[in-house]
């Protein structure tokens, strides 16, 4: 299938993203463009949701977050945080520390969501991509960027820690020298600047550029076994986790357990024919 939404599951209307499903690959967007993709509680909670239908949906194979308008986001949005005392308001400190952390984790949950969907995601990412943004562009499989593209850890800037995802997941990207550097100056790092330290793949000239690449990537990845898509990415993401004696112990297991699929004898069979093989979702 080629054209958007054509025989697929019903998208879900979100408040503040846009999703379309072009052919197998879910284009999910940040719809706060007056608002440079500010992270409000709506977008927290919808970013999830988003998540969850792209690895709950069959049709999807490969997903690609971008933002609209002039920014992938810039961020949770201030009101957010200003709201904050407010939610976890309680006479007992106790009760409301124990507020705020649940609070947290579900943050880090919605930022999670994109690791733990089983369909490989891009993140394209042009313009602000700073505090809340980098966390979630960080929790995507890769990244590509538009040459105006600006990363930062903005946290620090705000006098506070970051805490849901980026100082987890950042020097597993760009080692641990650089993640430093980012976290405690809140420097901003531009496009040229993040492909030399391995924080993006590739560097496009303009948006539309960057959005049609990431498109085409992810069509050529939905095109491909979604069973042994879906087992890479969650093998690399257990071995990124643990040694590599571990890593070895684990795929011996699951490949044990899943290596004789159909998908294998439909690439082989393809392959003797010269012609592309087809896998069922």
């Amino acid at each position: 299938m080629s054209e958007t939404n054509k025989g697929c599951a019903e998208v879900p209307a979100l408040e503040t993203f846009r999703v379309e499903l072009v052919g197998q690959v879910a284009h999910v967007r940040f719809a706060r463009a007056d608002k440079a993709n500010a992270l409000n509680e709506t977008m927290w909670r919808e970013l999830g949701e988003a998540f969850a239908w792209c690895d709950e949906t069959p049709e999807v194979r490969a997903v690609v977050l971008s933002g609209e308008g002039r920014h992938f986001s810039s961020g949770i949005d201030l009101s957010m945080l200003i709201g904050v005392q407010q939610a976890v308001a309680d006479k007992c400190d106790t009760r409301k520390r124990e507020k705020l952390r649940k609070l947290i984790l579900q943050l880090q949950d919605s930022v999670s969501s994109l690791e733990m969907c089983g369909k490989p995601v891009i993140a394209a990412i042009h313009g602000a991509c700073v505090g809340g943004g980098l966390d979630i562009a960080l929790a995507a499989d890769f990244r590509y960027a538009s040459r105006d593209a600006v990363f930062s850890v903005k946290e620090v800037d705000m006098g506070m820690v970051a805490d849901v995802g980026t100082l987890q997941r950042l020097h597993h990207v760009v080692g641990q020298g650089v993640a430093r550097e980012m976290a405690l100056t809140g420097c901003d790092v531009d496009a040229s600047q993040a492909l030399s330290w391995g924080l993006i793949n590739r560097v496009f000239d303009d948006a539309q550029s960057l959005i049609d690449a990431a498109l085409s990537v992810a069509a050529s990845i939905a095109a491909k076994s979604p069973v042994a898509v879906r087992g890479s990415k969650h093998v690399i993401n257990y071995s990124r986790d643990h040694s590599v004696a571990d890593g070895l112990q684990y795929i011996a297991t699951w490949n044990a357990a899943m290596l004789m699929s159909e998908d294998i004898q439909q690439a082989m069979m393809a392959s003797m024919s010269r012609q592309v093989p087809q896998f069922r979702d």
